[in-house]
């Protein structure tokens, strides 16, 4: 497998480089979903017959449970569930973007990844291209079919490596990108329905 690397040349070496990174941002975001999963079914929907019961603390506590995004911005709007409509959609907003911060996060390293694995396989194969037709210009045009193959299957050899790197990363960015879209959804639907909550006259709880 060593020796199969040196012959795609330097370029190879970047490639590599590029590979271990995006299998490092892939499992340190798969371990970061599965921690934000949402562990209450219809935390949403929970929350808000609580509230709508007056049991605002026990609402809370249901929120304070979870490990989730949605969970968390519920805790935030049932802390400031008794200032003005504006001020809470500026303090949810903001605490909201915080949270795709974090789900995005090491997301665009995934996206550069893909972007230029392919660019740098290409390099390395039009690099060892120009190498090999060197090597025949050198012999004067004799040379032997089989010696061509070789060096044009060795050029060739950075563009499957690239594209190997790159599919995945690339995959992977997708699928980690339609979460936060999800996430990001629910979240908005979520606080839209608790800052839309009429609250009753005696709000028990905190």
């Amino acid at each position: 497998m060593f020796e199969f690397l040196l012959k795609g040349g330097l370029l190879m070496w970047p490639i590599v480089l590029c590979s271990v990174t995006s299998v490092a941002i892939i499992l340190e975001r798969v371990i970061h979903f599965c921690r934000v999963r949402v562990k209450i079914p219809n935390i949403s929907s929970r929350v808000k017959s609580l509230l709508q019961g007056g049991k605002s603390g026990e609402a809370l506590k249901l929120c304070e449970s979870g490990n989730d995004p949605i969970s968390h911005v519920l805790a935030i709007g049932i802390h400031i569930r008794r200032r003005s409509l504006e001020e809470k959609e500026r303090i949810i907003a903001r605490a909201g973007s915080r949270v795709i911060r974090q789900l995005d996060k090491n997301l665009r390293g995934l996206a550069i990844i893909g972007n230029i694995a392919p660019l740098l396989g290409l390099l390395g194969t039009v690099a060892g291209m120009i190498r090999a037709f060197m090597k025949i210009q050198e012999l004067g045009g004799k040379v032997d079919a089989s010696v061509l193959a070789g060096g044009i299957w060795e050029a060739l050899i950075t563009t499957a490596a690239g594209l190997s790197v790159a599919i995945p990363a690339l995959v992977a960015y997708h699928y980690f990108e339609g979460r936060v879209d999800n996430i990001a959804s629910q979240m908005k639907d979520a606080a839209s329905e608790l800052i839309e909550l009429e609250l009753p006259e005696k709000d028990r709880g905190i």
